[in-house]
């Protein structure tokens, strides 16, 4: 409407100037514009073209999320969006279950942002030779070691036992792997890895076993901690992961957006990344009101549980240069676990945006 407001008013102009001097006008070919015939009337036509190229057509943002954690933070932005309340127009797909989802909407440009896993967007970048960016990390770790006695109480104590866990040539992996080969555990030798289909079955073993011990993520440790008596958080990975790596962090989370789609609407990204972090903090700093906008949205199945989960989901937003430096020492410790995990190749520099 702005757009259309400046058109009216150079059309104008161009009628009044008109009226007071017998000259001749041709049409543009798109109709809203006029190109006067005289030097002094070219000049003053250019002008107000110039200020109506100034503004940025209005674009809907098309933005994709996985349910769980990496969606938490977008909650508030999603409930403005629907009131109205948002510069931006947002357009939210259907929320997926499975991270692979986003490869073939993003790639042919379906959707324009989205909150994906950190080495997903390593791979789309690789897979679309460079036509994705980061904006943002949304979430660091949300793995967590448990157990229903207090035999574990830091990473050494698991040496000669059985873990079971999800994740197995996924990040959940790469990421145990790390930590027990840095607190030098052999994690092929030293504990046995039982990899479980789901995290369903995975604490099904420690349900009929109280000396079972698993790797679990948030926001499921949290509704198995109301459902199974006396299972606790033994470990959160994200402190284990600091004290062997203190300069990075694990990062479960991120934002992406199409290059392309980048380069065309600069200001709508960043008014995004405005309203995306205002919608972050409101999540961390309202908690109750934000888990029953995380149930209503379908991100978690109860209010209950996403309050209590939130915490252990290390909602975290950095960009810009903090971005690119936890991110960028993430993917390489994927990458020297297995390559295949980060797409082949650890991004450039170019995969991080405003850089």
């Amino acid at each position: 409407m702005k757009r259309f407001g400046l058109i009216l008013m150079a059309v104008c102009l161009a009628a009044m100037m008109l009226t007071g001097c017998d000259k001749s006008y041709e049409a543009t070919p798109d109709g809203n514009t006029f190109e006067p015939t005289t030097e002094q009337e070219t000049q003053v036509d250019t002008e107000e073209v110039q200020s109506i190229d100034t503004v940025e057509d209005e674009v809907t943002l098309r933005v994709g999320a996985m349910s769980g954690p990496t969606a938490m933070g977008l909650v508030k932005l999603m409930s403005d969006a629907e009131a109205g309340n948002t510069q931006n127009v947002y357009e939210f797909a259907d929320l997926a279950t499975d991270a692979s989802a986003f490869v073939a909407p993003i790639a042919q440009g379906e959707l324009d942002i989205a909150a994906v896993p950190a080495n997903l967007a390593s791979v789309l970048y690789q897979k679309t030779e460079g036509g994705v960016q980061i904006l943002a990390v949304n979430n660091l770790g949300v793995l967590s070691i448990v157990e229903r006695g207090d035999s574990v109480q830091q990473i050494s104590d698991l040496k000669g036992k059985i873990i079971y866990a999800t994740g197995q040539g996924a990040t959940p992996e790469y990421t145990l792997r790390y930590i027990l080969q840095e607190n030098d555990i052999d994690p092929d030798a030293d504990v046995t890895i039982q990899w479980c289909a789901d995290t369903t079955e995975a604490l099904s073993y420690v349900t009929a076993d109280e000396a079972a011990i698993a790797m679990l993520p948030q926001p499921f440790v949290t509704a198995a901690c109301a459902q199974v008596e006396d299972l606790r958080v033994a470990i959160d990975l994200n402190d284990a992961w600091s004290e062997v790596a203190p300069d990075s962090s694990i990062v479960t989370g991120v934002i992406v957006v199409r290059r392309a789609f980048a380069e065309e609407h600069p200001q709508a990204v960043e008014t995004f990344l405005e309203e995306y972090e205002a919608s972050m903090e409101y999540t961390e700093s309202n908690p109750s009101e934000a888990a029953a906008l995380i149930e209503q949205y379908g991100i978690v199945g109860k209010a209950a549980v996403a309050e209590k989960a939130l915490p252990g989901c290390h909602l975290s937003f950095m960009k810009g240069s903090e971005m690119k430096a936890v991110v960028s020492q993430y993917l390489k410790m994927l990458y020297d676990q297995n390559p295949s995990a980060v797409g082949g190749n650890v991004p450039g520099d170019d995969f991080y945006y405003g850089l």
